[in-house]
């Protein structure tokens, strides 16, 4: 079967300019905003004007853009070496959106899209926001894929040990005293992996 693999993200600005793009699309998802689409539109609009600024000059400190594109890049091009399928970057209130890739998808004639959600918690407004978003722009498109969607990976062992070691990488040479890490219920799974 022809198979694609989708990677979804959220996103992120792709530069400052990108910023109000961003909020407009996040706070217009009925997913996000949860209320009828006047009131959610009012609210965007609230919210945008009285945060827009500071979010660019959020952004700014950050070299003027999300690294979650670059990254899933990064991510994709170790991929390609180990997997025979065509892999996408599909982020839902930024370019790339999965239109393109979708459009792609039915040219080739790809039978099965494999969304690999880039949350490892399932969520509302993260995993089911992401995947109805490809499902809405499939029928949009009249293309009808099996769609297969990779189920939450937070507790899984190797998905926590690689966690623990690109933070302990992170903190090589650093005195750890001088950073605080949050931790929710990720390092619970680990411990009661661990356990169990």
């Amino acid at each position: 079967m022809n198979k694609a693999l989708f990677l979804l993200n959220m996103g992120g600005p792709n530069s400052v300019n990108e910023v109000e793009l961003f909020l407009e699309n996040m706070f217009a998802d009925k997913n996000i905003l949860v209320m009828d689409r006047y009131s959610r539109k009012l609210v965007s609009a609230i919210i945008i004007g009285k945060r827009l600024e500071d979010v660019k000059k959020n952004y700014a400190l950050l070299g003027g853009k999300s690294p979650l594109l670059g990254l899933t890049k990064e991510l994709i091009a170790k991929l390609i070496l180990k997997l025979d399928m065509p892999i996408y970057p599909v982020m839902r209130y930024v370019p790339p959106f999965s239109d393109l890739a979708l459009e792609e998808c039915k040219k080739n004639e790809v039978e099965e899209l494999i969304l690999f959600p880039m949350y490892p918690q399932y969520s509302t407004t993260t995993t089911h926001s992401s995947v109805e978003d490809v499902e809405d722009r499939c029928a949009a498109l009249d293309y009808s894929p099996k769609i297969k969607v990779i189920e939450p990976y937070y507790d899984d062992y190797e998905y926590i040990e690689a966690s623990c070691e690109k933070i302990m990488e992170a903190m090589e040479g650093k005195e750890t005293k001088d950073y605080d890490l949050l931790l929710c219920c990720t390092w619970f799974a680990f411990e009661h992996h661990k356990r169990g």
